[in-house]
């Protein structure tokens, strides 16, 4: 039932109106168990499904003698961050984040701000199968009221951050990420905007972030007195960067900007398998460890909760400074860009990031599962123990790059990644890492 990102999936197949129910009355069971507060924050991002399946969620929750605290449409990282404060036992956002518009999602939240850990989505996940709840008699339901969670949210980010006089042009998506318009302008910003009328159709553009559909915000960049350009999904958890010059920066650059500026030496910072090599070569040189996790926000900040992690961010998008919370905060992600880019220009600090080649693919593997086991199995034997990582998929390490071979979460797929410094080996390691699927999959 849960990915890497909570339940996600199109309407009406994956994600019905009875699903989102099933959960609400789930969550409620969990909250009770656990003895945690019974009231949820709840929020969606401007896809229209998204009223009906709140409503759904809403009842399971109020059916199981929990109130719902009503955030309307809001940022992923408003609600996860109005969870505490509200002394809420979760939250849920009800959102496919980057994915297209025929989809939709449900993510949980704990009060600390971080996402639904493995132990506690399971638990989730057997309550639906099992129908493990007991629904309250009619002078036992939960309530459901409005609150306001954006402007806690965006005093949040002005109070963090120091006042800033920059010129920003801000790409929201169509998508719910109009707090981050607001705290930069009231720290006072000139801001621009692309695509900022909220519409889960997203007319605009499509909702994922990518250099390619970011073309209009590098254009009017380049050809403005911009500082800078941000690029929000549907659900504002993800940013992505524009330099001044139009520079569109990479997933991989943009993380080591923001790790480089929130690490000193000694500190470590939480990255992905699929993270570029260069990430830790640029970070070394500076004193910071990398720490390596399964791919996902989830893994990300539950490495970041250690004392020695400054940082955690993923390529995709997804920045988490756990000293101001465990969630991806695209809007304070944005603040911390600005900033920067008012310090030194952002193309500047990009120069001095190394980039090497990656090529990037994937192979049909009916019974994905049991592909990988029997290509994890042959690389053990064809390799060193000791350049092997099993956290997530395989990767291994060669002298001069790496590859990584990962089954996708809903697809019969396994996707195949290979990097290295120089453009043929990459393509060569692409190759190798493709073969062992090939031979794993009996073709």
């Amino acid at each position: 039932m849960f990915g890497t990102s909570g339940i996600r999936g199109p309407v009406g197949e994956t994600v019905t109106a009875a699903v989102a129910l099933d959960v609400g009355r789930a969550l409620g069971a969990h909250l009770r168990t656990r003895g945690d507060p019974r009231r949820v924050v709840v929020g969606r991002d401007p896809r229209e499904s998204g009223t009906l399946l709140v409503d759904a969620l809403a009842a399971g929750l109020r059916e199981t003698g929990v109130d719902v605290l009503d955030a309307g449409v809001a940022a992923t990282p408003t609600v996860a961050r109005a969870v505490g404060p509200m002394d809420a036992g979760a939250g849920v956002v009800v959102t496919a984040s980057h994915n297209p518009a025929p989809d939709n999602g449900i993510k949980l939240w704990q009060p600390s701000g971080q996402a639904f850990d493995a132990d506690r989505r399971d638990d989730i996940e057997r309550r639906v199968t099992a129908s493990d709840w007991d629904l309250e008699a009619w002078d036992g339901l939960g309530s459901r009221t409005t609150v306001e969670a954006t402007t806690a949210h965006r005093e949040r980010l002005v109070e963090a951050t120091a006042p800033l006089a920059e010129q920003v042009v801000i790409d929201l998506g169509n998508g719910a990420g109009g707090v981050t318009v607001d705290a930069l302008t009231d720290l006072g910003c000139a801001v621009e905007t692309l695509n900022a009328q909220p519409d889960g159709s997203f007319p605009g553009r499509p909702s994922e972030p990518t250099a390619a559909n970011c073309e209009s915000l590098a254009t009017l960049v380049r050809e403005s007195d911009a500082t800078v350009g941000v690029a929000h999904d549907g659900d504002a958890d993800r940013l992505r960067a524009v330099a001044g010059d139009g520079t569109y920066l990479s997933g991989d650059v943009t993380l080591a900007l923001f790790a480089a500026d929130a690490a000193s030496a000694g500190d470590r910072v939480a990255v992905p398998v699929d993270t570029s090599l260069a990430v830790e070569e640029y970070l070394a040189e500076r004193g910071v460890g990398v720490e390596r996790t399964p791919v996902g926000d989830t893994y990300v900040a539950a490495t970041a909760t250690a004392p020695d992690v400054a940082f955690g961010g993923e390529p995709s998008g997804a920045w988490i400074w756990p000293d101001e919370t465990l969630c991806p905060d695209g809007p304070y992600a944005a603040c911390r860009l600005v900033a920067l880019a008012s310090e030194r220009p952002l193309a500047e600090r990009a120069s001095e990031i190394p980039t090497y080649p990656i090529e990037r693919g994937s192979r049909t593997a009916e019974g994905k599962t049991a592909v990988m086991e029997r290509v994890r199995e042959r690389l053990l034997a064809a390799y060193d123990e000791s350049r092997v990582s099993t956290l997530d998929g395989v990767r291994v390490e060669t002298d001069d790059g790496w590859f990584l071979l990962r089954a996708s979460g809903t697809q019969p797929l396994v996707r195949v990644t290979a990097e290295a410094r120089e453009k043929e080996r990459a393509a060569a390691l692409f190759e190798e890492a493709s073969e062992y699927v090939e031979t794993a999959s009996g073709r």
